[in-house]
């Protein structure tokens, strides 16, 4: 067995921690590929077709904001978190600290 069997796993346990990463980079204003280059370098590598879904996504759920940037030649619509996308991010990394404790806990026995 080699680790690409496991790939599939992989994505679906790292999806829900692209939303939490992305609630909390946008804390300060970002636009989609920017934010597809600081999520890369945080280590949570995304492609584009996951990324902008999740973005028009979240902002229907009012967890980000968003307005156009036209200053420059190519306009860009820059995302920033909500008040409600904090209060999102910190429930979500409660409850990713508290599953990692609980994971922590099942293999300390091991």
């Amino acid at each position: 067995m080699n680790d690409t069997e496991f790939d599939g796993h992989l994505q679906e346990l790292r999806r829900g921690t692209i939303v939490l990463a992305s609630l909390m980079l946008l804390r300060r204003p970002g636009y989609g590929y920017g934010l597809l280059e600081q999520l890369a370098s945080a280590g949570f590598p995304t492609d584009a077709n996951t990324l902008y879904p999740l973005l028009r996504r979240l902002e229907k759920q009012g967890c980000l904001e968003s307005e156009w940037n036209t200053d420059e030649a190519r306009p860009r619509k820059f995302y920033r978190t909500s008040e409600a996308g904090n209060r999102l991010a910190t429930i979500l990394t409660q409850e990713v600290a508290a599953i990692a404790a609980a994971t922590a806990a099942l293999t300390d026995g091991e």
